[in-house]
């Protein structure tokens, strides 16, 4: 089965299980996206074209990602002007899995993931919360480590002794002989030349 979407200012053709790149979707990764734009709809030799859609017909597909699509130059250039542009630019695009096409009437398959994701969290939770207490304790160890080494960071007024210094040095810099200027080189050719 196919179907013919519009989704983005664009038509795609799409059968289950392909994969299409279009416009960017505002949807998360994972989520199902359901186009209800079809405008056609076919099977074997049972086409269905819709005027201009067909009422009830839907195509859901699984967002797989959303990401940036090949960089485009721009370059502009006018002859003899010494004018030149470049500019680049990268469309973001979203790219979705067909999971399904839905004749009008029909009803989705029953989502079997969300009941597997649902039983694994609660798994999770139950291991997660005898641990918790184990590590207490030791986040307790580390608190009085913490709180002795606060003390010695305290003591920071060497800071202070090290500004003098730099400004010692700033006089003897100072004193330095300037370096005797050199004759530029065209002079010193036409004095070798007399």
């Amino acid at each position: 089965m196919f179907a013919v979407i519009k989704t983005g200012g664009k038509q795609y053709k799409v059968a289950k299980g392909d994969v299409l790149i279009v416009e960017k979707l505002d949807v998360m990764d994972g989520d199902t996206v359901v186009f209800d734009e079809v405008l056609m709809m076919g099977e074997g030799d049972k086409i269905t074209v819709g005027t201009p859609l067909i009422e009830g017909a839907q195509v859901r597909a699984e967002l797989l990602e959303t990401r940036k699509g090949a960089k485009i130059i721009i370059f502009k250039m006018k002859r003899r002007k010494d004018y030149r542009r470049t500019k680049g630019h990268r469309q973001f695009e979203t790219v979705v899995r067909v999971s399904e096409i839905l004749a009008k009437g029909a009803k989705p398959a029953a989502a079997k993931k969300p009941a597997a994701a649902k039983a694994a969290p609660a798994e999770k939770a139950a291991t997660k919360s005898a641990p918790k207490p184990a590590a207490k304790p030791a986040a307790a160890k580390k608190a009085p480590a913490k709180a002795a080494a606060k003390p010695a960071a305290a003591k920071k007024p060497a800071a202070a002794k090290k500004a003098p210094a730099k400004a010692a040095a700033k006089p003897a810099a100072a004193k330095k002989p300037a370096a005797a200027k050199k004759a530029p080189a065209k002079k010193a050719a036409a004095a070798k030349k007399d």
